[in-house]
């Protein structure tokens, strides 16, 4: 029997009942594959900075160090963000984990269901075939870089700083992962006209020749977010810096029809955090009407990072034959509406029959 030691920082709003719900699978999981998962949870954010007052207390960044995975709610309250005077806000917890656990690269998979198609702005044709990842670098770039102001505060600037090892080793995850997909890589730039991206795709072409059975191309990034629109299906992966990819990503997000379908990674050096992309949505809270799928399947990602990627296609299968049988929370707008719990035991249900 496999063991492994997961951090759950459950968080904000509806992040603990979503994070109930992937519990739920994953111990089905544990069942049926002879795993034992150990959960240890611990606050983070806004819950965090009222029982600390840090948003990222010493105890919840020790555990996430010591643990094999970090499984993660969501983030945020009305009350921070309706307070630009606020000193202390849960976000800040989130930019510490990530820099404190070295996490560079973040993965959005972005995939349609032919049952949700009516869900997306586009139209049914244009979604047939959708399944991209997207890896964006996530700890440089104009983020990061040096910035400030000058000429009494009336010249702002902010400066776009890459090394190559930053994006060597991101490069190398989008090739590795093309590799275990489709064999498509774009390299996602502005190499007409920005100088850091020009030594983006200098690497990447260097890179390409160890990995000779990845197609690559390159793609400017307003023509990248028009194909987005155009032709979503041709994208295998997407690998593309900090800035260019918390655009496309969010704009990618939108596809599937609902932002509680779509899960996330961050990864790195240390150990990864798996998250769905949606917010808190504290309006929302307790009242089972969230959508858990998008935790669930990042949920399904934590098993991949773990080598447990079997494990991570049972769930996967048991989420498309839930959605398939019509069953859905209410942004779904399913033929069966059902609340959260309900839609996380259909789920487990599926998994228990793999």
């Amino acid at each position: 029997m496999s063991t492994f030691n997961i951090a759950v920082l459950d968080g904000d709003g509806i992040g603990p009942e979503v994070i109930k719900q992937g519990i739920k699978v994953l111990d089905q999981v544990s069942k049926q594959f002879g795993h034992q998962f150990n959960y240890t949870y611990a606050p983070v954010g806004a819950v965090a900075i009222d029982q600390t007052g840090e948003p990222l207390p010493e105890e919840t960044l020790a555990l996430c160090q010591a643990s094999d995975a970090i499984f993660f709610g969501s983030i945020g309250h009305p009350r921070f963000d309706n307070d630009p005077t606020a000193k202390v806000r849960p976000e800040q917890g989130l930019l510490k984990l990530r820099k404190e656990l070295g996490l560079y690269a973040n993965l959005r998979p972005v995939a349609g269901y032919a049952q949700l198609t009516h869900l997306s702005p586009l139209r049914p044709e244009r979604m047939k075939g959708v399944d991209m990842l997207i890896v964006r670098e996530l700890t440089g770039g104009i983020y990061f870089g040096e910035k400030g102001r000058r000429d009494n505060g009336n010249t702002a600037y902010d400066t776009c700083l890459y090394t190559r090892p930053e994006i060597v080793r991101i490069v190398k995850m989008g090739f590795e992962a093309a590799g275990n997909r489709r064999g498509k890589l774009t390299l996602v730039d502005k190499a007409n006209v920005m100088e850091s991206s020009r030594l983006w795709r200098e690497v990447t072409r260097e890179m390409a020749a160890d990995y000779p059975d990845v197609e690559l191309g390159f793609m400017f990034v307003d023509n990248a977010a028009m194909q987005l629109i155009l032709n979503p299906a041709q994208f295998d992966v997407i690998v593309t810096s900090n800035m260019f990819g918390d655009i496309l990503s969010d704009a990618s997000s939108v596809l599937a029809g609902s932002l509680g379908l779509l899960p996330s990674s961050s990864v790195g050096a240390q150990v990864g955090m798996f998250e769905p992309i949606h917010g808190s949505w504290p309006e929302g809270a307790g009242q089972d009407r969230a959508n858990p799928v998008a935790t669930i399947l990042s949920a399904a990602m934590m098993l991949d990072h773990l080598g447990l990627v079997a494990e991570g296609d049972a769930i996967r299968t048991a989420v498309n034959e839930t959605l398939a049988s019509g069953i859905g929370t209410e942004d779904l707008h399913p033929a069966t509406q059902v609340g959260t719990e309900a839609m996380g035991s259909a789920i487990a249900e599926k998994v228990r029959k793999v």
